[in-house]
C-alpha cells in the first residue's frame, strides 16, 4: 500500500473517529438535557401547584380568597398532566373540592380533599425518581460509549505514533546509508524494499542508478576503443556502401566503398548532417529521400533498385534503411538511437535477370514463328478443298490445334512479362469505349465457356463515358479473368462480369462461383509465377501478375475478393475520361 493512502486512511479513520466522538456526546449531551427538561418542567410545577392548593386550604381558611386561590392552581394542575393515573387522581381532586365548596363544615370532605393532593404529590414524587434513573442511565451509557470511542482513537493514534514514524523514517534512513556507500564508490549497493509504495518506486530508481554506474565504473576503455576499432575495421572490409547515422541525421561513418561511390572524402563528410552533404551530391540526395519519414516506415518501406555508376559499369544497387533501436539499462521502452542505410550491389543478380528476360523474349519470339505455321497448316487440313479426313484424324487435328494455342498462349505471357521485367512497357492510354473492352473478352471466352456450358451474364450500364485505359493491355487483362473464371468454374455455372461508374472511376468486376482462393494465399496470388498449390488446372501462373503490371501501369489497381468455397470476385479500377 501506498504510504499516501495509509496516511489518508490512518488519519481519515481517526478523524472519522473523532466525529463520531463528538456525535455521541452530542446525542447523549441532548437526551440528558431532556429528561432533566421533564423533571424540571412537568413534575416540578405540579408539586408547586399541590402546594398552594395544600396553603389555600390550611393557611387561609376557607374564604373566597382561598378558594379562588385553590381553583387557580387546580386550573392550572389541570393543563399539567403528564404521568399515568395522574389524570384521575386530579378528576377526583376537583369532585371532591366541588362537594367541600358547598359544605365547607365537613371535615371528612376536607381530608379527602387533603388525601387526594398527597397522591398527586406522591405520584410526580414517584416519577421524578423514575426520571432521575432514567436520566442516571442516560449519563452512565454516554459514559461507556464515550470512552469507548476514546480509547478506540486512542489505539488509533497509538498504532500511527508507533508504526508510522518507522514506516517513514527506517527506508529513508536505508536509503540515506545507500546513498553514503554510492558516494564512497560502492556501487554494488542495492536497496531492497519489497513494497508496492513511493519507496519501491524509489528502491527501482536509485537500483537503476547504482546498475548503470557500475557498469560505467567496470567499462574499461581499452576494452571499449578495442571494440570500436574492430567495428570500425569490419565496416570499412564490408564490400557493399555502409552510411551510419545518428538520431539527428549526423554522418557517424561511411566505409570506402561508401566514400567511393559518392565521389566524398571522410573528412569532409564524418560529423556532417547528411542533408547538408546531400546538397551538392546527387547520390546522397537520391538515398535521403525517404529517411525523414516516420522510423517505423522506413524500416518496411520497399525500394527501387538504384542504378550508379560503379567499378567502370552501370551498377544496380538495392537500399535498405535499417532504424536502431536500443532498450538502455533499466528501461523497458526502446530508444531510437540512428539509422544504417545499406546498398547491397545486385549487379551480378541483374545481369543475370537481364540474360533470362531476354533469352525468355528471343525464345518465345521464335517460337511463335512455328506454332504460326502449325496453325496455319491445320487450318489447311480442316480445309475439305484440300482433302477429307476421318473421325479419328479429326480428334488428333483438334488435340494439335489445342496445343498449339496453349504454346502460343504461353508464347504470349512470356513475351508480356518479359516487357514488364524490362520495365519497357508500352502503353497507349487513351479514351476508350467500355462496350468495346467488354465485348472483345466476352467474345474470346465465348467457345470456352459453351464448352463447359457456362453463361457469361453482362452487365453494362448504357451510355457510359469513356474510360482512360489502354484498349489492347485493359482487353488482355479482362479476357484473362474471365478465362480463369471459367477454368475454375463448375460447369452449367454463371460467370458475372459487370461494369460500374462512380466518381470518376470504373469498376471491371468478374465473379465466379468456382472454388475460391483459400485465405492464406490470397496475398501471393498476384506474385509472379504463382500458383495456388494442389490445383490441377493448366497455367504458367504468368497471367494475374502480367495484369497487376498492366493495371497499375495505367494508374489504376486491380484487387481479389475470395470466399473459399463459394468464389471468387476481380474488380479492377481505372480513372473515367474526362475533358
Amino acid at each position: 500500500m501506498k504510504i499516501k493512502a495509509k496516511l489518508f486512511l490512518g488519519i481519515g479513520l481517526l478523524f472519522t473517529m473523532i466525529v463520531l466522538l463528538t456525535a455521541i456526546g452530542s446525542i447523549y449531551i441532548n437526551k440528558l438535557s431532556a429528561d432533566t427538561k421533564n423533571i424540571l418542567v412537568a413534575n416540578y410545577n405540579t408539586l408547586d401547584y399541590s402546594r398552594q392548593m395544600l396553603i389555600a386550604l390550611n393557611d387561609d381558611g376557607f374564604t373566597n380568597t382561598s378558594i379562588a386561590k385553590f381553583e387557580n392552581n387546580l386550573q392550572k394542575q389541570q393543563h399539567n398532566i403528564t404521568e399515568p393515573g395522574e389524570q384521575q387522581l386530579t378528576d377526583q381532586l376537583t369532585i371532591n373540592f366541588n362537594k367541600l365548596k358547598t359544605n365547607p363544615a365537613d371535615t371528612t370532605l376536607l381530608a379527602t380533599v387533603h388525601s387526594n393532593l398527597t397522591d398527586i404529590m406522591l405520584l410526580n414524587m414517584q416519577a421524578i425518581e423514575r426520571k432521575s434513573a432514567v436520566a442516571k442511565k442516560t449519563a452512565d451509557d454516554a459514559t461507556l460509549w464515550i470512552a469507548l470511542a476514546g480509547t478506540f482513537c486512542f489505539l488509533i493514534a497509538f498504532v500511527l505514533l508507533v508504526n508510522l514514524p518507522g514506516n517513514i523514517a527506517n527506508p529513508v534512513k536505508e536509503l540515506t546509508e545507500s546513498i553514503k556507500e554510492i558516494a564512497a564508490q560502492n556501487y554494488s549497493k542495492r536497496v531492497h524494499f519489497e513494497k508496492n509504495n513511493e519507496f519501491g518506486d524509489l528502491a527501482n530508481a536509485f537500483n537503476t542508478m547504482a546498475q548503470k554506474l557500475e557498469e560505467y565504473k567496470t567499462s574499461n576503455i581499452e576494452k571499449l576503443m578495442m571494440e570500436k576499432k574492430r567495428i570500425e575495421t569490419l565496416i570499412s572490409n564490408i564490400k557493399d556502401p555502409v552510411i551510419g547515422l545518428d538520431a539527428k541525421k549526423h554522418i557517424l561513418f561511411m566505409n570506402d566503398v561508401a566514400l567511393k561511390i559518392t565521389g566524398l572524402k571522410a573528412e569532409d563528410t564524418i560529423g556532417k548532417q547528411i542533408q547538408d552533404v546531400a546538397v551538392n551530391n546527387d547520390l546522397i540526395r537520391s538515398l535521403i529521400q525517404d529517411l525523414f519519414a516516420a522510423t517505423n516506415e522506413t524500416a518496411n518501406t520497399k525500394h527501387e533498385p538504384i542504378k550508379i555508376y560503379a567499378d567502370n559499369k552501370e551498377s544496380y544497387f538495392e537500399k535498405q534503411v535499417v532504424p536502431i533501436n536500443i532498450t538502455p539499462t533499466g528501461e523497458k521502452e526502446e530508444k531510437f538511437i540512428g539509422n544504417v542505410i545499406l546498398l547491397q550491389n545486385i549487379t551480378p543478380f541483374k545481369e543475370l535477370d537481364f540474360a533470362k528476360t531476354n533469352f525468355i523474349a528471343t525464345v518465345s519470339h521464335e517460337l511463335k514463328t512455328p506454332i504460326s505455321s502449325i496453325k496455319m497448316s491445320l487450318q489447311l487440313l480442316e480445309n475439305e478443298q484440300i482433302g477429307n479426313v476421318n473421325e479419328e484424324q479429326k480428334n488428333l487435328l483438334g488435340s494439335i490445334k489445342d496445343d498449339a494455342n496453349r504454346l502460343l498462349k504461353i508464347t504470349g505471357e512470356l513475351l508480356n512479362m518479359t516487357q514488364v521485367e524490362s520495365g519497357h512497357i508500352q502503353m497507349a492510354v487513351a479514351a476508350t469505349d467500355v462496350n468495346e473492352i467488354v465485348n472483345y473478352a466476352v467474345n474470346a471466352n465465348k467457345a470456352a465457356a459453351e464448352q463447359k456450358n457456362i453463361r457469361l451474364e453482362v452487365s453494362v450500364p448504357a451510355a457510359l463515358p469513356q474510360v482512360l485505359a489502354d484498349e489492347e493491355k485493359t482487353a488482355w487483362v479482362l479476357t484473362n479473368l474471365i478465362s480463369n473464371a471459367i477454368r475454375y468454374s463448375y460447369d452449367n455455372a454463371v460467370v458475372y462480369i459487370s461494369v460500374k461508374h462512380d466518381a470518376g472511376k470504373f469498376e471491371f468486376t468478374v465473379t465466379d462461383k468456382g472454388q475460391g482462393i483459400p485465405p492464406q494465399y490470397k496475398e501471393k496470388i498476384f506474385d509472379r509465377y504463382f500458383r495456388v498449390p494442389g490445383t490441377k488446372k493448366e497455367g504458367t501462373g504468368l497471367g494475374l501478375s502480367i495484369s497487376k503490371e498492366f493495371i497499375e501501369a495505367q494508374g489504376g489497381t486491380i484487387y481479389v475478393e475470395s470466399d473459399f468455397g463459394a468464389g471468387s470476385s476481380f474488380t479492377i479500377i481505372l480513372n473515367a475520361f474526362t475533358v
